[in-house]
């Protein structure tokens, strides 16, 4: 992509300094640079030692606080991590510009190697959705349980209010729709948005509405960021090409970690009717279907959402007793007779 399809930015040495990112209660932010990458980390310090670590990828546009909520209910449940993703939230852009799904998916990895976490409970929203199937598909040594929210996986037949989303993924509609859109204010880009992602904006408190106005300030200042935004935007269309092996949809048929997916009834940027085809393709898979709610589950009702991966936690727990259970019994002749 050239630089003239882009909205203009200012260069990053004159570019104005973006304010602080917001860092909740009981939360903190974490720099790690990493070989091509610095990933910021927002975490929770765990209510416990010895609690099985979890780590959350965020969606298109979106960042780390995107989880807080999440975060929250499971305290004393997981030791929770959240990814800022290259180029977003307080990430800054990856060395080599990559920010198609194969570029994020790598990025998560890098860190779980580095961080020596893994295996993990990895959950995923929309793009993070895609990334998360990608990284249990590769590497399933580094998944535990794998969460998805509403993820992005191809579709046929794309529904008509997703598409301006996807279109600003084709070159010289950023520009377009940046000068288009020149005169509208933040509060009213986030009202667009919420209106979009909510399955009913009004569950969104006046607090909430506030930080995502500030947050939106600041990252508009920063001169990467339609940059991240458009070349992510484009690596899910491209996404959605692919065949072979590299389909998302064949690699969700890989994918052996136990899988909760959760959509919305009102979700304008995922089919809902793509809930089935997911729940055919991840072969260890259980589907929670909220119809009140849009794209973003995990913010709209954390508390249902926290619930059910609680039960998927104590049944793959469960499982994993009985399978050691039975790998003792079957191991014990053979130590009586040695």
């Amino acid at each position: 992509m050239s630089s003239t399809e882009l909205p203009s930015v200012p260069p990053t040495d004159l570019a104005p300094k973006a304010a602080p990112v917001r860092v909740a209660d009981g939360e903190r932010l974490t720099s790690v640079g990493l070989p091509g990458i610095t990933l910021t980390v927002r975490s929770r310090r765990p209510a416990r030692e010895g609690l099985p670590p979890a780590l959350y990828v965020h969606g298109l546009a979106g960042s780390s606080q995107n989880w807080s909520s999440l975060m929250a209910e499971l305290d004393g449940v997981v030791d929770s991590e959240a990814l800022d993703l290259p180029g977003f939230g307080d990430s800054p852009p990856p060395d080599d510009g990559d920010y198609s799904i194969t570029g994020h998916a790598r990025a998560v990895i890098r860190y779980l190697d580095a961080s020596g976490r893994g295996p993990v409970h990895l959950f995923g929203n929309s793009l993070g959705g895609a990334v998360c199937t990608r990284v249990a598909a590769l590497r399933p040594d580094l998944v535990r349980t794998l969460t998805l929210v509403s993820p992005a996986l191809p579709e046929l037949r794309v529904q008509r209010t997703a598409v301006p989303t996807a279109l600003i993924g084709m070159p010289g509609v950023a520009a377009l729709f940046t000068r288009l859109t020149r005169q509208w204010t933040a509060e009213q880009r986030v009202r667009g948005s919420m209106a979009l992602c909510y399955g009913d904006p009004s569950r969104v408190t006046p607090e909430a509405f506030r930080y995502a106005v500030e947050e939106l300030e600041r990252r508009m200042q920063l001169p990467y960021f339609w940059d991240a935004m458009v070349r992510s935007a484009r690596g899910v269309v491209n996404a959605y090409t692919l065949g072979g092996q590299h389909s998302l949809w064949r690699q969700a048929e890989r994918v052996l970690a136990p899988t909760l997916l959760i959509y919305g009834g009102r979700d304008r940027l995922v089919g809902f009717r793509m809930a089935a085809r997911a729940a055919r393709a991840f072969r260890d898979s259980r589907l929670l279907a909220l119809p009140d709610a849009g794209h973003v589950a995990m913010m709209e009702y954390p508390e249902t959402v926290a619930m059910a991966f609680r039960d998927l936690l104590a049944d793959t727990t469960a499982s994993g007793a009985d399978r050691a259970d039975g790998v003792a019994e079957a191991a014990e002749p053979v130590t009586q007779g040695s």
